[in-house]
C-alpha cells in the first residue's frame, strides 16, 4: 500500500512538474520589477516615407512606424535571449488624443515570439482604440526575436496611413 502511495505521488509530480514550473516563472515575474530591453536589429516588411520601424523603439511617442495597409510587419531582434514579461504598445501615430486619430490605427495585432532554441509562441492581441500606452503581460523565457503583424484596421481612409508609435519590451529584473 505504502509503494502504492509513494508511486502515486512521484506520478503526479511528474505530471504536474510542467504546470508547477510555469506557476513559479509567473510568480517570480510578478515579484520582480520589469527593467526595459532594446532590440539590437528592428526591420519591417514595409514602411511609408519619413516613418521607419526604428521610431518604435525610439522612447519617443509622438513618432511612429507608418505603413500603408494592414498586413505589415516589424520584426525586433535582440542581441542575447531573455525573459519577457511585458509588452506596452503605444498605438496610432501618439498618445496625444488630437494626433492620435489623424492616422489610422490596428485593432489587432498578432504577436510571434520566437525563443533561441527556435520554438515559437503566438498571441493575438486586442487593443483599444484609445491613446496612450497599453500592457500586455507575457512570460515567455529566452527570447530572441518578437515579430508584430498588424491586423484589423481603423480609421485607415484615403491620404492616411497605419501608425504605430512604441513598443516597449520588459524583462524581469
Amino acid at each position: 500500500m505504502i509503494l502504492a502511495v509513494v508511486l502515486a505521488l512521484c506520478v503526479g509530480a511528474f505530471l504536474l512538474l510542467p504546470a508547477g514550473r510555469a506557476l513559479f516563472e509567473d510568480t517570480r515575474d510578478k515579484l520582480s520589477d520589469p527593467r526595459p530591453v532594446t532590440p539590437a536589429r528592428t526591420s519591417a516588411s514595409a514602411e511609408v516615407p519619413g516613418h521607419p520601424a526604428k521610431n518604435t523603439t525610439d522612447g519617443l511617442r509622438n513618432r511612429y512606424w507608418g505603413v500603408p495597409a494592414a498586413g505589415a510587419s516589424v520584426t525586433y531582434t535582440f542581441g542575447k535571449p531573455f525573459r519577457l514579461v511585458d509588452l506596452l504598445i503605444t498605438n496610432g501615430a501618439s498618445k496625444d488624443p488630437e494626433v492620435y486619430a489623424t492616422e489610422g490605427r490596428a485593432l489587432r495585432i498578432d504577436v510571434e515570439v520566437t525563443t533561441e532554441d527556435g520554438e515559437r509562441h503566438d498571441k493575438q492581441l486586442t487593443l483599444s482604440d484609445k491613446p496612450g500606452p497599453q500592457p500586455f503581460p507575457t512570460g515567455i523565457s529566452d527570447v530572441k526575436t518578437v515579430r508584430l503583424v498588424l491586423r484589423s484596421a481603423t480609421g485607415l481612409t484615403r491620404g492616411r496611413h497605419l501608425a504605430l508609435a512604441e513598443v516597449e519590451f520588459f524583462q524581469r529584473s
